[in-house]
């Protein structure tokens, strides 16, 4: 899920707000100073999260650069009552890799390749136990305190950097982080007995 640097040169970031207004504005006047703003954003984040799939410096720029041209191009289609902008541009990102790997030349098929071999399925018990898991890592979640479990989100599922949610929550930086370790370990103390003998 996508990439923001905490720190260095996204210290000065914009929030989700102007992010979305510039999209808007890109969408509905074809403004090319929002889409300047968009792309010094988004572009390093965006070719960051393109290399951690696996593609290597030179398709990650040139499907950066793609991204960026379908952001401009399906600008008028984003609905922020859906997604937020981070959420939506990433989104871009994933399915054009997956397109990318979809059009690479496959390399013939050897039939005695252990990796070509069907995997078998999981067992009954390990879909149960990592269900239960799931179902209890929600359960964490939803325990902990509102701001906690929002800094969670943000950090986590969304994938924004701590000072990106300062500035959009109008918080402390100091804030975003303390929450951040408070939530964590209060979701440790969750799971490590599990772990303990």
């Amino acid at each position: 899920m996508p990439p923001h640097a905490a720190g260095g040169a996204f210290d000065d970031a914009p929030g989700a707000a102007e992010l979305a207004a510039d999209l808007i504005a890109v969408a509905r006047q074809a403004d090319r100073q929002a889409f300047a703003r968009l792309f010094r954003h988004f572009g390093p984040r965006v070719k960051g999260y393109l290399l951690r799939l696996g593609a290597d410096d030179a398709a990650a720029e040139d499907l950066m650069q793609e991204v960026m041209l379908t952001v401009w191009r399906r600008a008028p289609t984003y609905d922020p009552r859906i997604a937020g902008v981070s959420t939506w541009v990433f989104t871009i990102a994933r399915n054009r890799r997956i397109d990318a790997l979809r059009r690479a030349p496959r390399l013939p098929d050897d039939i005695d390749d252990p990796a070509l071999r069907p995997a078998t399925a999981p067992a009954p018990d390990a879909v149960a136990a990592a269900q239960q898991w799931e179902q209890k890592m929600a359960a964490a979640i939803t325990a902990l305190p509102a701001e906690q479990a929002e800094m969670l989100r943000l950090a986590y599922f969304d994938d924004r950097s701590h000072s990106d949610i300062a500035a959009a929550l109008n918080i402390p930086l100091g804030t975003v982080k303390s929450r951040l370790r408070l939530a964590i370990a209060r979701l440790r103390a969750v799971f490590e007995p599990e772990d303990k003998p």
